[in-house]
């Protein structure tokens, strides 16, 4: 594995970032995209999954031998709901089933909706996915949700907390609940959608729903930047694979990470392709 120490010292970070995922490819005999945010280092919104990133992904993949399946290397903060149920049906359309995650350090809400759609997710021990529960404008939907019934409650018990409530909940926009609760029936419906597809085809669907309710609603979810280790998520069902398992692979993954973190040190950009 070459250390983030020994990348920064070579010249060119993108051909290095080119050289391994060359590399993963000629040992796997699987195609390689690496999706590589750098939320980690530039306080930028355009870091996040959009619209635009399926139109890179056409051109990425235009040309390869699609029976070779995707091993989709993936570091995101997640991002808009629309893009990335959009993004997984594009790439299902494309590769079927045969779509390995890797996760060599976060992919966190839709990056943990991303690698739900896939039938094994690569992580090491080190790595990370998070909740999928939604966020309105930076506020958890399922708080809002939460805190609409518990104000119901509170009132029925007792009328006279009425105007304790209402200044809490004048808070919302007109319609705010109901926003909150249709996002969070999207991420329920795209996580089972996605789980059915492939990671749990021909398995119990008790188990789809287990994972559905530990990232949207389950103890997981006190709070949306939560990091989910593997030992964590293998815990609520979802089929992990650790790349300490096999030390190539695993150098090899790492190498890439390094690569693309060096590159955002070194670059002003927001994400690699």
């Amino acid at each position: 594995m070459a250390t983030y120490i020994e990348i920064k010292n070579e010249n060119d970070p993108k051909t290095t970032i080119i050289k391994y995922a060359q590399e993963l490819h000629e040992k796997t005999g699987r195609n390689v995209i690496v999706y590589y945010s750098g939320w980690l280092t530039v306080d930028d919104y355009e870091s996040s999954i959009d619209s635009m990133d399926k139109n890179v992904f056409m051109t990425i993949i235009k040309g390869l031998d699609k029976s070779k399946g995707l091993d989709l290397i993936l570091h995101t903060p997640g991002g808009a709901v629309s893009a990335t149920e959009s993004l997984i049906d594009y790439l299902h359309a494309i590769f079927g089933e045969n779509i390995r995650a890797i996760i060599p350090q976060m992919a966190m809400s839709g990056g943990t909706m991303i690698a739900c759609s896939c039938k094994e997710i690569l992580m090491g021990k080190h790595s990370s996915l998070g909740p999928a529960d939604p966020q309105i404008y930076g506020i958890p939907a399922r708080t809002v949700i939460e805190e609409f019934e518990l104000a119901k409650k509170e009132i029925e018990e007792n009328p006279k907390s009425v105007p304790y409530w209402r200044i809490l909940l004048d808070k919302y926009p007109v319609n705010f609940l109901f926003e909150c609760k249709n996002s969070m029936d999207w991420a329920k419906e795209i996580l089972e959608k996605s789980l059915k597809y492939s990671m749990f085809k021909d398995d119990n669907p008790a188990i789809i729903d287990k994972i559905v309710y530990e990232l949207t609603l389950g103890e997981a979810t006190k709070s949306h930047s939560r990091n989910l280790s593997p030992k964590k998520c293998r815990e609520i069902g979802l089929k992990i694979k650790f790349i300490e398992e096999d030390e190539e692979l695993q150098d090899l993954i790492l190498s890439i990470h390094h690569a693309c973190i060096n590159y955002f040190n070194q670059k002003n950009v927001s994400k690699i392709y």
